[in-house]
């Protein structure tokens, strides 16, 4: 192997792990506030490269109507939950976020697909598209367990993952799709070939956890979000309320996911079920940053990125294993180091 190798698959390696550390901040975000661990992570990433394929192509995207069939859902499982309470007013109110902004959102998509009025705009509309399904999800099978255990809550994320696949491959179908460079052409950097969707992978990146950082810091729903992470139980003493943290939770992660499958569906042929393993990857990742680093988990998902880079070269047919494997060690020195923590009860 020689440097000009090794500076290929470090290249790779960086593009992919800028991929896994949004996916490893969303799982940490959306864990740190509700306990759960986001297993349907990836779905948003599949979606939304699937979506933005279909806009490209001048096709009205089957999203659409997963996400109808999302807020139809969630209005009558909310409806039930409340039903002793509902006044006209929060019945109003739950039919405009789970029923009208769907259907708005359908008949526009019905009525821009054809247009192709231009990637930027495509990639609004594939956006505004999967980032509602976040709190959409959450309200319909999270929000009734809210109060439950880590274990239950990884049943149910797991039970969501599956359903979300079987809707995408109904939805989506088999066949895989990829979509055009947000930058196009290439340049040279000594002997090292950079593409333009490389460069807009990592400054995008870079942007989004700076804009995440802000909005932890400067904003009140970010800082609403850092109490429920820090204590559930105090939070709700304060006046923060735990279910609204859980749905914009979801939605931030919703968003991440979105972007990424903007980024990775140009470097990637993505199928309906790809994003199992683009979210275990980042899974990975916040698992060795401890499921509470953003920064640790940035890192963490370079250095899978690495593994599987390099794992490709030299052993192609196991690189998932061994990237997988990777979290092994860090388990074992986990259990050696840390002692074991009871769940707080509230």
């Amino acid at each position: 192997m020689d440097s000009t190798i090794v500076l290929f698959l470090v290249q790779d390696a960086i593009i992919n792990g800028a991929i896994y550390a949004l996916v490893a901040v969303a799982l940490l975000l959306v864990f740190a506030v509700t306990r759960i661990i986001l297993v349907p992570q990836g779905e948003f990433v599949a979606f939304a490269a699937l979506t933005l394929a279909a806009l490209h192509a001048g096709r009205a995207p089957p999203t659409v109507w997963l996400l109808v069939a999302l807020g139809v859902l969630t209005f009558v499982s909310v409806a039930w939950r409340q039903r002793r309470f509902f006044d006209a007013r929060t019945l109003a109110v739950a039919a405009l976020a789970n029923l009208a902004l769907p259907i708005a959102l359908a008949l526009l998509a019905q009525a821009m697909a054809p247009l192709k009025l231009g990637l930027a705009s495509e990639i609004l509309l594939t956006i505004a598209l999967v980032t509602p399904m976040g709190p959409m999800i959450y309200r319909l099978a999270f929000e009734p367990l809210a109060e439950a255990s880590v274990l239950v809550l990884l049943i149910a994320a797991f039970g969501v993952h599956f359903s979300l696949t079987g809707l995408g491959l109904a939805f989506f179908g088999p066949e895989g799709v990829s979509t055009p460079a947000l930058i196009q052409g290439s340049f040279m950097i000594g002997a090292l070939v950079v593409t333009g969707q490389s460069l807009a992978v990592v400054l995008a990146t870079v942007a989004l956890l700076a804009a995440l950082g802000w909005f932890f810091r400067a904003t009140l729903f970010g800082k609403a979000l850092r109490a429920c992470a820090s204590n559930r139980l105090g939070a709700r003493l304060v006046g923060v309320s735990t279910s609204m943290a859980g749905r914009i939770a979801f939605g931030v992660a919703a968003l991440i996911g979105a972007i990424s499958g903007v980024l990775v569906g140009a470097i990637s042929t993505i199928y309906y079920d790809s994003g199992f393993l683009i979210g275990l990857k980042g899974f990975v990742a916040a698992i060795i940053a401890g499921l509470s680093s953003y920064a640790g988990a940035g890192v963490a998902a370079i250095a899978v990125g690495l593994v599987e880079s390099f794992s490709s070269f030299w052993a192609s047919a196991y690189k998932e294993a061994l990237v997988f494997a990777a979290i092994i060690p860090v388990l074992v020195w986990r259990s050696l180091v840390v002692g074991h923590i009871e769940e707080d009860e509230e």
